[in-house]
């Protein structure tokens, strides 16, 4: 099979849609349709499962992706790693970042790398930090920025960038802002909460912290933007557990420690492939990242 017909699959099975692919590759539907079934031809499998509306993804086809992307996403490594070698680094970096993450300033970060590199393509995707995890997993970003999870060492490595408390926000009316100056999960029990989709590291921390002691909550009011969240919770809506850095952005609320046995602490990190598949420029990115870190601690 040919590195060609790799990257018309994994188009076909993004958009599910041989039009839309076919439009997203610049080649006519007709000529990817051919490459499509001469793959399938060589494979003895069908890859999709078509109708008139859309294409899915077969069960063979579902095994063959996740190997696609990773051989495209070496692939690339190996043209920019010879591009790098002849002193000129150029091709694309795909960096993904959850919003507001401790630890980096993304946009001076790519700034400052933009003027270093002004031959690389930036690109830069917004998710929670399992989408994001499983995204540099797959090769489909170079890194990314997010909440520190559990690594899968054969496909994700992560570089510590900070650690904070979380806090709880609430309101100044808010019975819990005359309480005291610290609050335990126990005493939010029977709180109405506002916080972010399920894979926003946030709300992965919270979610862990309350059910490690029994504590049940509920999430009546999901968003997927910080400024939603502060907006909900400054109009006595609800209560929002965020790390300590999100308190700053809007004074009128009370934040609170959150404490049980110490700290509940939230843990950021860059995430990266392994170190043979991690591209020469996310490599660039991160030693910039690393000589701002050590200016910041000097």
């Amino acid at each position: 099979m040919e590195i060609r017909q790799l990257q018309h699959f994994v188009s076909v099975a993004e958009e599910q849609h041989f039009t839309r692919a076919a439009a997203r590759l610049m080649v006519s539907q007709s000529g990817l349709s051919a490459s499509i079934r001469a793959l399938e031809r060589e494979l003895q499998a069908p890859l999709f499962v078509r109708t008139t509306r859309t294409v899915t993804l077969t069960e063979a086809g579902r095994a063959l992706l996740v190997e696609a992307e990773r051989m495209l996403a070496q692939e690339r490594a190996a043209r920019e790693a010879v591009a790098a070698v002849q002193g000129v680094l150029r091709g694309t970096l795909t960096l993904g970042a959850e919003q507001c993450v401790a630890g980096v300033h993304v946009a001076g970060l790519l700034a400052a790398f933009r003027r270093l590199h002004p031959q690389v393509e930036i690109r830069l995707r917004q998710w929670g930090s399992a989408a994001l995890a499983e995204q540099v997993a797959a090769g489909r970003l170079d890194m990314a920025f997010a909440y520190r999870t559990e690594e899968d060492p054969e496909r994700l490595r992560s570089v510590s960038l900070t650690s904070e408390p979380m806090y709880v926000l609430c309101h100044p009316d808010h019975a819990l802002a005359a309480a005291g100056a610290v609050v335990t999960p126990h005493e939010l029990g029977g709180e109405v909460f506002v916080d972010f989709h399920p894979d926003w590291g946030p709300r992965r921390v919270t979610d862990a912290a309350f059910a490690a002691l029994g504590v049940r909550r509920t999430v009546p009011l999901e968003v997927n933007d910080v400024h939603s969240l502060l907006d909900l919770v400054d109009e006595g809506l609800g209560v929002a557990v965020v790390p300590r850095h999100f308190r700053r952005k809007r004074a009128s609320l009370v934040a609170l420690p959150l404490k049980e046995n110490g700290d509940v602490m939230y843990e950021t990190a860059a995430l990266l492939p392994t170190p043979e598949a991690t591209s020469p420029a996310a490599r660039a990115l991160m030693g910039l990242l690393e000589e701002e870190l050590r200016e910041s601690k000097s």
